[in-house]
């Protein structure tokens, strides 16, 4: 079966995009294209390689921060401060800890295919999005003449397809970069930009760095950053080159590839060190034969079919998928809850395969896409919450295999990481803190005056390993649970242990310790992030003890990790809960410096963790609530998203719908403008339904659907659970392939709020027992081996299965 165009979900604009924030985007993980559409025909381009730095600035800035007195016998020194309550003692001597920054994101390349005259033909929308078959397609007319345009990214290859019914009498096509270009050939049917990137990219708060962005100078030795585009013609008309690029006259039929090649692609490729060696013309060449190579194919993948056997899952909340939906009327202005819910999920799924592809880099902040040389906060990996959030809906969604540059990205982190551990802190394992990028930064962040709340944290490699676990748990893959996944697993795991701390009582405590971006305040008032032992911490450790111990026994390993491992695991306090009744997020109970704070740092456990569930830990699950109600409502994309997937976990159904209405409330601010990171400032979705903090991050818009998801099925603590909080608003609904632990897809119907049907499907080579809920319903359930099984329980009786 193929899913032909009038029963794909599509998404429609009436008019071609004036703005950044408006266009569509189109990627295949290596390459990333916002389309403009309309006259211009512009593509804003971007290669997930093209990042400022070099491979050796995490181990030079490692170098420099011992230098200048940092390391074990000084983190003796925090500690003693902290111990004696010297707070601010304490922050000034972790600050000497913090390396400069993480290295930025940026923008490659602008391809125009502009046909003068152009414009939406009547009654055809300016641009349509085929989410099913990642493509865009325009209908236009220039001086009566009907023109189709279908653009796509393939196998790291814009391509762009032109049809008229009569010859065109002119299409201009220009390439530009905003970055430095060396060279431009231009022949006919062939143009080729050698382009330099930066070796040193300074995010936008660090104003003091001047230039922001610094490029090799030839000769110097260093780096060079270089990196090639390469635009490829074929038409039934005759190409021109000239400045700034080719003109096609008298064609009826064009078609147009725009590829790339990077020395930072030889980097992450990790071929024999082939990037230190591989000459510039290799690079270009690299781009021409990428270029020339589609253009012989003749055709736009994927634009008459797609393989059923890739499918996701698929969302119609409400019964409605299949059709071609206006955005402003139908999605961001329409009344269809359901419908709107339906696209956020779907939508989600779309951006995370277009952006994260096996043998690429993870998506980052922005995904693919970034129009900017000076992006919000570099367009980095944040992984204090941000990039861990944009593989929360891989499982889910069925889509494990999209989470494969994610691993790639944390064994990069690792090996920069195990220096930092063992010279920084004395400490065996490896180690990341709050900022990474392609490089695999690993040291904090801040030159020095980066405050503590957010620049200090030595969890965020220990939380990134929880996402590699959670893709060996949906995707039932041991092999890459033992080659790839353990190593990172045991190291993070070695790193913890040697990071507890044991006072004269016998009793764990962790020192220094943060809970990303909070602050709590002191007895005389002063925000301070540092001296308590933080509950999040806590919680990463105490479960990626537990998925450790796991893991020796699911691979049958003789490891003596396991004796240190199960001794600490005894030792680690229980969660506390304070005199209102809420989960601490400190070992002790003190005043909150933002009571309404937009990070949920102390409810990890609950969710993506399965420390805390209603069922297994009512008391702490209740405490949970209350933290979560005392925070209030949404603030920005990825705040809402994870305030949703908790609600999710409590089953509280209702309260999740009401958080997704206001996140997908249409943005009506300034999406340019950086508003304040304090939650006093809500976010919404932009115009191509871009989820903004402002401005846009993709965290929030990959969150969505896994959030969506687990409203629908949850597969955590050993149960699958059937609409375990389905909002009232959704009454009826189907939903096929949603993604289960073990390896398992589940279908589901429902209507009149109550299940209808429900199918469980085994694709392993082995026989499988699970245990299924549906509200109070319960059963043990015995898949056979590839099969498939109806499930059918009543909600309110013992059921059966």
């Amino acid at each position: 079966m193929t899913i032909s165009g009038d029963r794909t979900l599509q998404l429609a604009w009436r008019e071609p995009a004036a703005h950044w924030e408006e266009a569509i985007p189109l990627g295949d993980g290596r390459l990333g294209a916002m389309v403009f559409g309309g006259e211009t025909g512009r593509y804003q381009v971007n290669d997930a390689t093209v990042w400022s730095g070099t491979p050796g600035i995490p181990a030079e800035e490692l170098r420099r921060v011992l230098a200048g007195g940092a390391g074990p016998e000084r983190l003796g020194e925090v500690r003693a401060a902290l111990a004696d309550g010297d707070l601010a003692r304490a922050e000034a001597l972790l600050m000497t800890f913090e390396g400069r920054y993480s290295q930025e994101f940026l923008p490659f390349v602008d391809l125009r295919v502009e046909i003068p005259g152009a414009a939406p033909r009547d009654g055809s929308p300016a641009r349509v999005l085929d989410l099913d078959r990642s493509l865009v397609e325009e209908s236009l007319v220039a001086d009566g003449i009907r023109i189709d345009r279908v653009s796509r990214v393939h196998d790291g290859v814009l391509l762009v397809e032109l049809v008229a019914d009569a010859p065109l009498p002119q299409i201009r096509l220009a390439l530009s970069t905003p970055l430095r270009e060396h060279a431009r050939t231009a022949t006919d049917g062939m143009l080729t930009l050698d382009i330099a990137v930066p070796i040193d990219g300074a995010p936008l708060h660090e104003q003091s760095v001047v230039p922001p962005l610094r490029y090799a100078e030839p000769g110097d030795g260093t780096y060079d950053g270089f990196a090639a585009a390469a635009l490829a013609v074929r038409s039934d008309g005759t190409t021109d080159a000239g400045d700034p690029g080719l003109t096609i006259r008298g064609a009826r039929r064009v078609l147009i590839s725009l590829s790339s090649s990077t020395r930072a692609e030889s980097w992450w490729a990790g071929v024999d060190d082939e990037w230190r060696t591989v000459s510039t013309e290799t690079i270009r060449n690299r781009a021409r034969d990428r270029a020339r190579g589609a253009i012989a194919a003749n055709t736009v993948p994927g634009r008459d079919d797609v393989s059923p056997a890739a499918d996701p899952a698929r969302f119609a909340i409400g019964g409605r998928r299949e059709g071609r939906w206006d955005v402003e009327s139908d999605i961001l202005r329409g009344d269809d809850d359901a419908l709107r819910a339906t696209v956020a999920a779907e939508y989600g799924r779309y951006l995370l395969t277009s952006s994260s592809r096996a043998g690429g880099p993870a998506a980052n902040l922005q995904g693919i896409w970034n129009g900017e040389l000076r992006p919000a906060w570099s367009s980095n990996y944040t992984i204090n919450i941000n990039t861990q959030m944009n593989y929360w809906a891989a499982g889910p969604l069925g889509v494990t295999r999209h989470a494969e540059p994610l691993i790639s990205l944390v064994e990069r982190l690792a090996a920069n990481g195990r220096d930092v551990a063992r010279d920084l802190y004395g400490c065996r394992g490896w180690v990341a803190h709050h900022n990474t990028d392609l490089w695999g930064w690993s040291l904090p962040v801040g030159m020095g005056h980066g405050a503590p709340s957010w620049a200090i944290w030595m969890m965020g490699g220990v939380w990134l390993t929880h996402s590699l676990w959670d893709h060996s748990e949906f995707s039932d893959d041991r092999r890459t649970l033992r080659e790839r996944i353990w190593p990172l697993l045991r190291g993070a795991s070695e790193f913890c242990l040697d990071w507890l701390q044991v006072d004269a009582d016998g009793r764990v405590f962790l020192a220094p310790s943060t809970s990303p971006e909070n602050a709590y305040l002191d007895a005389d008032g002063v925000p301070r992030a540092l001296g308590l032992t933080a509950t999040m911490d806590l919680e990463l450790i105490r479960s990626l003890f537990q998925r450790a111990l796991h893991a020796i026994e699911l691979l049958e390993l003789a490891d003596p990790l396991r004796d240190e491992l199960e001794a600490a695991l005894a030792l680690l306090p229980e969660l506390g809960i304070g005199s209102d009744g809420r989960l601490l997020e400190w070992s002790e109970e003190v005043p909150e410096h933002e009571p309404a704070h937009r990070h949920l740092s102390a409810l990890v456990g609950l969710y993506p963790l399965d420390l805390i569930t209603p069922e297994g830990t009512p008391q702490t699950a209740d405490a949970a609530r209350r933290f979560l109600d005392a925070r209030g409502p949404g603030a920005m994309g990825w705040s809402w998203a994870w305030k949703i997937a908790l609600r999710a976990r409590l089953g509280d159904g209702e309260a999740a719908h009401d958080l997704l209405t206001q996140a997908l409330t249409p943005y009506d601010g300034d999406a340019r403008r950086h508003g304040p990171v304090d939650g006093s400032e809500w976010g919404g979705l932009l115009p191509n339904l871009f989820s903004t903090h402002p401005p846009f991050q993709i965290d929030g818009n990959l969150g969505f659907p896994a959030a969506i998801a687990e409203l629908l099925l949850q597969s955590h603590a050993g149960a699958v659970h059937l609409l375990p909080a389905l909002p009232e608003a959704w009454p009826e609904g189907r939903v096929t392939g949603l993604g289960a632990r073990g390896g398992l897809r589940v279908d589901l119907a429902w209507s009149g709020g109550r299940l209808e049907s429900a199918v469980v499907h085994n694709p392993g080579t082995e026989p499988r027992a699970i245990r299924v809920r549906y509200g109070s319903a319960e059963a043990e359930v015995l898949l056979s081996a590839g099969g498939e099984h109806a499930i059918q329980l009543a909600p309110d009786t013992a059921g059966t299965a």
